[in-house]
C-alpha cells in the first residue's frame, strides 16, 4: 500500500509556477513567481484574473497585486483583481492585494477557501462630513442588494452565491468594506483583521449559518466628530441585513464602530411582517464604544449573551424585537444599557449595568409610521418581558417604562441607583416579584473582562481562533475616533489634526494638535505661512498656524518625528528612534458669498412652475446676509429669520485662484444649480437628498452664483472650491 501511494505521488504533476499576468485564466492549481505584479484592469471594473474549473487552488506565495499607483486617491481605484467563477473547492492564499475596487470577487462557488491574504487599501468612497458637522451625502444605504447593488460600495472580499468553506487570517484596512457576503451560507470565518475601515468589517444579505468568530472589526466607523456629531451614518463592524438566520458571533472585537453589531430584518419583513434576520447567536464579543449601538438588533429573534458593552448611546437597541434574550451582558458606561420599543416577550437577565444613565427602558410610541407594513400585518405592542436577576450599580435609573405591559421583575439587585423603576404612561401588570439577586464583588474591572466560555451557550471556540480583544493599553474610547476624508485614522503614524474650534476654517489661524505614537517632533519645513508657534514639541501638543493674508490661503508645513516605531498608511515600517516626517496641508478660497432668502409658495413652486419662480426671485428677500463660507446643514434652522420649508437662496460671489488645479463642490438637498462664468457648470433642479457635484475650475479669477430651493426636511447646502 506504501508502494502504490508513494508511486501516485510521483506520477502527480507539480504545480504550475508562473508569472501574473493581465488576462490571465487558471483552470488547474498555480504557485506565483514572487514579486511585485502591477496589473491594472483593461477597462472599468473587468477582471485582471479568473478562475475557473473545481479543485483550483492560487497560491500567490507572497507576491503583491497592484491595480494603481499608491499615491492615486482611494475613489479612483478600478477593477477585480481576482474573479472566481462557480467552480468547486477554490482557494487563493498567500497574496497582498491593493489598489483595487474589489480584490476578490467569488461568484457560485461552493468550497471556498480565502486564506492569509493582505487585500488592504482597496477602494473607498471620499467622505464630506468635515469636523464642524456631517454631510448627509455619506449616509450608507445597505437596505437592497436583490441585484447585487452592493457593489457600489465595493468590498476588499465580496462573495456572491457562496456555499461553504473558509474565511481566515486576512487583513483587509484602509478602504471602505472588508467582506461583503450575498446570498451565501456555511463559511467559517475566522483570525480575520478588518478593521480601520469607512464602512463595513463584514456585511451579511441573506446570509445564514455562518460561524462569524475571533475576528478584529474594530473602527469600522464614519460620521463622528467627537463633541460635535455622533452617527455613524450606517457604518458598523458587523451587518446582518434581510433575512440572515442562524449565523454564530462569538469572540471578535467589535469596537469603535457606528455600530458594533447592525442587524434589521429586511424590506419583506417591513412589508409582511413575517421573517427577520433571526436565531442569530451574538456571545462573548466586545461592542464598546460604538458611535450609536453596541448591538442594534431589530424586527427580529435573536440571542445576544456574555457581550461587553462600553461607552456606547446605546448597549443594545432592540426595537420590535420579539422573543429574544439578552443575558449575562456587562453595560458600562453607555447612555441606555438596552432599550426596546415595541418589544414583545423579550427576555433581560442576568446583566451587569454599571453607571449607565438609564440602564433599561422599554416602551411603545404613541403612533406608527403609516407606510409601515409591518405594524399593520401583526401585533406591536410593548408587552411581556421578563427581567430578572440583574445588577444596576451607580445608574441614574435603573428600568424605565411607558406603554408596556406585562412585565415580570424578579430578583434584581440595585446599588447606588438615583430610581429604580420608573414606570409611567398606561404600564399595566407590572409584577414585582422580588428585589434582591446576588452580591457585585466578583466583578472583575472593566479592562480585564474576557467572555465567560462555562456559559451554557458558549459556542466552542475554533481551533487556533486567536483571541482578538484590544490589548491593555490600548487606545480605547470613543474620543479616538478621528475620521477624515478617507475614513478613520489608525494611530500608527504621527498627524497634525485641526482641533474643532477651526471646523469653519476659512484662511484666519489655525490650531493644530500633533498626535500619534509617543515621541517628540520640529518643524522642518512651510509654505504660504505668516507665522508659527511653536517650532517644536512632542506629541499631544497644539501648533498655531496662521496662514499669508489673502482671501486664499493655501498652506503647507513639514514636521519632523522622532519616536516610537512607525506605520504609516501603505509605507515602509520606521524603526524606534529613526526620523520620520510627514506634512499637513490645508486650501480655503473664499469668494465672501452675498446671499438672499426668499419664500415660495405653491403659485410660484420652483420644481413646476419656472417663471412664477423666476419673478419670486426679483421680490423683496426676507432675508440678506454675507458668508465667508458657504456651509449649511440642519433639521432646523441655525441661522435668525431663516425659514424652516420652501425657501429659496441666491448667492453671488467671486474667487481668484493662483496657478494649480482646483474643483467647485457643491454639496445640495433639495435642488441647485450652479453658474461659473455665466455659464451653467451643475444642474440638478429635481428635488434630491444630498448630493455631491464636482466641476474642475482652473486657475484666475472666476464669478459665481447659484440658485437654491429648499421644500422641507433636512436642508444641505454645501458650495466651496478645493485644491486637487
Amino acid at each position: 500500500m506504501l508502494l502504490l501511494m508513494t508511486l501516485s505521488l510521483l506520477q502527480s504533476p507539480a504545480l504550475d509556477t508562473i508569472a501574473l499576468r493581465p488576462g490571465l485564466v487558471l483552470t488547474r492549481s498555480t504557485v506565483v513567481r514572487p514579486g511585485v505584479y502591477r496589473l491594472a484592469p483593461a477597462e472599468g471594473d473587468s477582471a485582471v484574473i479568473r478562475i475557473r474549473g473545481d479543485g483550483v487552488t492560487l497560491d500567490l506565495n507572497g507576491a503583491t497585486l497592484l491595480g494603481g499607483p499608491p499615491e492615486a486617491a482611494p475613489d479612483q481605484r478600478r477593477g477585480i483583481a481576482i474573479l472566481i467563477e462557480g467552480g468547486r473547492e477554490i482557494s487563493v492564499r498567500n497574496g497582498r492585494i491593493h489598489g483595487y475596487r474589489i480584490a476578490v470577487l467569488a461568484r457560485g462557488t461552493t468550497g471556498l477557501s480565502l486564506l492569509d491574504n493582505d487585500v488592504s487599501r482597496n477602494w473607498a468612497a471620499r467622505l464630506w462630513s468635515g469636523p464642524g458637522h456631517e454631510s448627509l451625502a455619506d449616509w450608507l444605504y445597505f437596505h437592497h442588494n436583490e441585484n447585487d447593488e452592493w457593489l457600489r460600495y465595493a468590498a476588499a472580499l465580496y462573495l456572491s452565491d457562496v456555499r461553504g468553506g473558509t474565511i481566515r487570517g486576512n487583513t483587509a484596512r484602509h478602504g471602505m468594506n472588508g467582506l461583503l457576503l450575498v446570498r451565501s451560507d456555511s463559511l467559517r470565518i475566522y483570525n480575520n483583521v478588518f478593521s480601520f475601515l469607512s464602512g463595513l468589517g463584514v456585511g451579511l444579505y441573506r446570509s445564514s449559518h455562518n460561524a462569524i468568530m475571533h475576528n478584529r472589526l474594530d473602527y469600522c466607523v464614519r460620521g463622528y466628530v467627537h463633541g460635535v456629531y455622533r452617527r455613524g451614518q450606517d457604518s458598523s463592524g458587523l451587518l446582518l441585513y434581510e433575512q440572515s438566520a442562524g449565523n454564530v458571533v462569538a469572540y471578535n472585537s467589535m469596537t469603535h464602530g457606528g455600530d458594533g453589531v447592525f442587524l434589521w430584518a429586511g424590506q419583506s419583513t417591513m412589508e409582511s411582517g413575517q421573517g427577520g434576520a433571526n436565531d442569530n447567536l451574538f456571545f462573548g464579543n466586545d461592542v464598546s464604544f460604538a458611535v450609536a449601538n453596541g448591538v442594534e438588533a431589530t424586527f427580529s429573534r435573536n440571542r445576544i449573551i456574555g457581550n461587553l458593552s462600553e461607552g456606547s448611546e446605546y448597549g443594545v437597541w432592540g426595537g420590535y424585537s420579539w422573543e429574544t434574550v439578552i443575558r449575562g451582558n456587562r453595560f458600562v458606561d453607555n447612555v441606555t444599557g438596552v432599550a426596546i420599543e415595541h418589544g414583545q416577550e423579550n427576555r433581560i437577565e442576568e446583566n451587569v449595568f454599571e453607571r449607565d444613565r438609564t440602564a433599561v427602558r422599554i416602551w411603545a410610541n404613541p403612533s406608527q409610521p403609516s407606510d409601515w407594513g409591518y405594524p399593520r400585518n401583526r401585533d406591536t405592542r410593548s408587552r411581556d418581558y421578563a427581567i430578572r436577576g440583574n445588577t444596576f450599580l451607580d445608574n441614574r435609573v435603573g428600568i424605565r417604562g411607558a406603554r408596556t405591559e406585562g412585565v415580570t421583575l424578579a430578583a434584581n439587585l440595585f446599588v447606588r441607583v438615583d430610581s429604580g423603576i420608573v414606570a409611567s404612561v398606561d404600564t399595566s401588570g407590572w409584577r414585582r416579584v422580588s428585589s434582591e439577586a446576588g452580591p457585585t464583588s466578583a466583578l472583575v474591572p472593566v479592562r480585564q473582562w474576557r467572555p465567560d466560555t462555562t456559559d451554557g451557550e458558549a459556542p466552542a471556540a475554533l481551533p487556533g481562533g486567536i483571541q482578538p480583544w484590544l490589548p491593555p493599553g490600548a487606545v480605547r474610547g470613543r474620543q479616538t475616533i478621528l475620521v477624515d476624508q478617507w475614513g478613520p485614522y489608525d494611530w500608527g503614524a504621527p498627524r497634525a489634526w485641526p482641533l474643532l474650534a477651526d471646523s469653519a476654517w476659512s484662511g484666519g489661524p489655525l490650531r493644530l494638535s500633533v498626535i500619534g505614537p509617543p515621541g517628540r517632533w520640529r518643524v522642518s519645513g512651510r509654505r504660504g505661512v505668516l507665522s508659527l508657534f511653536p517650532e517644536a514639541g512632542a506629541v499631544g501638543d497644539t501648533l498655531v498656524v496662521t496662514p499669508t493674508a489673502g482671501r486664499v490661503a493655501d498652506l503647507e508645513i513639514e514636521l519632523e518625528y522622532v519616536g516610537e516605531e512607525v506605520r504609516p498608511v501603505g509605507g515602509p515600517v520606521v524603526a524606534a528612534g529613526q526620523p520620520y516626517r510627514f506634512r499637513y496641508q490645508r486650501f480655503a478660497a473664499a469668494p465672501d458669498w452675498r446671499v438672499q432668502v426668499f419664500t415660495w409658495d405653491s403659485a410660484g413652486d420652483p420644481r413646476t412652475r419656472e417663471a412664477a419662480f423666476r419673478r419670486t426671485l426679483a421680490t423683496q428677500p426676507v432675508l440678506e446676509r454675507s458668508e465667508r463660507r458657504l456651509d449649511w446643514m440642519w433639521s432646523r434652522p441655525r441661522i435668525e429669520g431663516m425659514p424652516a420649508e420652501r425657501f429659496a437662496v441666491t448667492a453671488e460671489g467671486a474667487v481668484e485662484l493662483p496657478p494649480g488645479d482646483y474643483e467647485l463642490i457643491a454639496i445640495s438637498d433639495d435642488g441647485i444649480r450652479v453658474w461659473v462664468d455665466g455659464a451653467l457648470a451643475i444642474d440638478r433642479w429635481e428635488p434630491h437628498e444630498s448630493v455631491v457635484d464636482r466641476v474642475p475650475l482652473s486657475a484666475g479669477r472666476h464669478q459665481l452664483r447659484l440658485e437654491y430651493y429648499q421644500v422641507g426636511g433636512w436642508v444641505e447646502l454645501r458650495v466651496e472650491v478645493r485644491k486637487r
